[in-house]
């Protein structure tokens, strides 16, 4: 492990490409071959199953089972953050969540209907263990990268991240096209779940070699009182932010603007594999599958010209924008039917997907006060941005389930985007 000086080339480079090492787990299992698999599942059922007592549609479903996970997420962050700030082991619980969610991964390979409970139990824990990584993967960034370097390695990380998951996906469709049935097919996607546990543990290697350890805090030991410290970290922060009405302003826009984007790209390949009217089951496995690469090879592109444009005309400028044409995206969404529409919108969601993740992460960072606590800092805009999920995944997940389709809560997230235009306006203009 080496001890590398902030802002040092090597440093970035290996923080940045953790995005490469577990950008898979958004791609294949959140995105793009677990939903389609997840759907082939319900072939014979009309999409529909009783658990838990219920009788649930499937895609509703799966949006509650993640929001049940973001909350989860967003309760143990505090935690986690604040006991890493204060002990000096970011690393160490950045790597516990990586390993954690890789090897759920894996687990994914047994997922069927007949042990719907464990394969519910794998797919949230790998949801778990992909955002718990980012809360401390998040926080390092002003510890490693000087201010007039947060927005390009920040959008360095996301453009390399959906090269690295494209890669792969590729490799996936390779083996899922040269299948020669369904029953092939399903075995092949199978088998891509444990190439994203490999994959991810694998590269994150090269991230764990070059981040330091952490700054600690205090020389105490772990105690009762500091596992509660990260509450009163939060606590500290709120406080901060009465003072610093740049960043509440923009919290407040960040939290609406994540509850949308985040909804859109996690039910995306639901509402696609069962809204469109594609030809045949494979055409529907396969178009869906390309325009999941389309969204990400695009998205390259929107984080760079996003950096660009928020160099030239200022951050919350450029969000406003991109946040506009999520809002049109959403209200067109309800409209399309035909696998070319889909085609189409993939590639205007690739764009603005990809722009505003980085953007939104490295307005943050530079919006912060000068400190040393920066894990609780990340903690707070990870529980705003995790407990806007919650939400987001629920008001889906409900309309969903009443109406039997997405199309009406596809528009409510449309009214999102706009409530998040407005509070965006509102963050003073000489902040960025």
């Amino acid at each position: 492990m080496k001890n590398l000086q902030k802002g040092d080339k090597k440093l970035l480079n290996a923080w940045a490409f953790y995005d490469w090492a577990n950008s898979v787990y958004t791609l294949t299992i959140a995105s793009a071959v677990f939903p389609i698999f997840y759907e082939a599942l319900f072939t014979d059922r009309d999409h529909y199953i009783d658990v838990f007592g219920m009788h649930l549609k499937n895609s509703a479903l799966i949006s509650f089972i993640t929001a049940a996970a973001f909350l989860v997420v967003s309760f143990i962050s505090p935690l986690l953050s604040g006991i890493a700030d204060y002990v000096g082991n970011k690393r160490v619980f950045m790597k516990f969540f990586c390993y954690m969610g890789a090897l759920s991964c894996m687990g994914l390979y047994w997922f069927d209907l007949e042990n719907i409970y464990v394969g519910l139990a794998f797919y949230f824990l790998g949801l778990l263990g992909y955002w718990g990584s980012l809360v401390f993967y998040n926080s390092y960034l002003p510890d490693i990268a000087f201010e007039e370097q947060q927005d390009k390695i920040s959008a360095k990380g996301y453009s390399m991240g959906y090269i690295g998951s494209v890669i792969l996906l590729v490799i996936n469709l390779v083996m899922i096209m040269g299948a020669e049935d369904d029953i092939a097919r399903m075995k092949a996607m199978r088998y891509s779940f444990i190439m994203v546990g490999v994959w991810w543990i694998l590269f994150s290697q090269y991230t764990y070699y070059y981040l330091p350890k952490g700054s600690k805090a205090s020389g105490q030991k772990l105690t009762t009182s500091v596992v509660f410290n990260g509450f009163k970290e939060l606590k500290k922060v709120w406080a901060l932010l009465k003072d610093n009405i740049a960043l509440r302003r923009y919290l407040s826009g960040f939290f609406v603007s994540s509850m949308a984007v985040q909804t859109v790209m996690l039910v995306a390949t639901y509402f696609g594999a069962q809204e469109i009217e594609w030809a045949t089951k494979e055409d529907s496995t396969i178009g869906l599958i390309k325009c999941i690469l389309i969204i990400q090879l695009v998205a390259v592109v929107g984080a760079v010209l996003t950096s660009r444009a928020s160099a030239k005309f200022g951050n919350i400028p450029t969000l406003i924008v991109i946040n506009s044409v999520w809002a049109v995206f959403c209200a067109l969404a309800y409209f399309i039917v035909l696998p070319m529409h889909f085609y189409v919108m993939a590639t205007v969601a690739g764009f603005v997907m990809g722009g505003i993740q980085a953007l939104s992460r490295s307005t943050y960072s530079k919006l912060l006060p000068e400190t040393e606590d920066t894990a609780s800092f990340f903690s707070f805009y990870d529980v705003a941005e995790k407990i806007g999920i919650v939400i987001g995944m629920c008001v889906y997940g409900i309309i969903d389930q009443i109406t039997g389709s997405p199309r009406a809560a596809i528009v409510i997230l449309a009214i999102f985007f706009v409530t998040a235009i407005f509070l965006l306006r509102r963050v003073p203009k000489k902040a960025l």
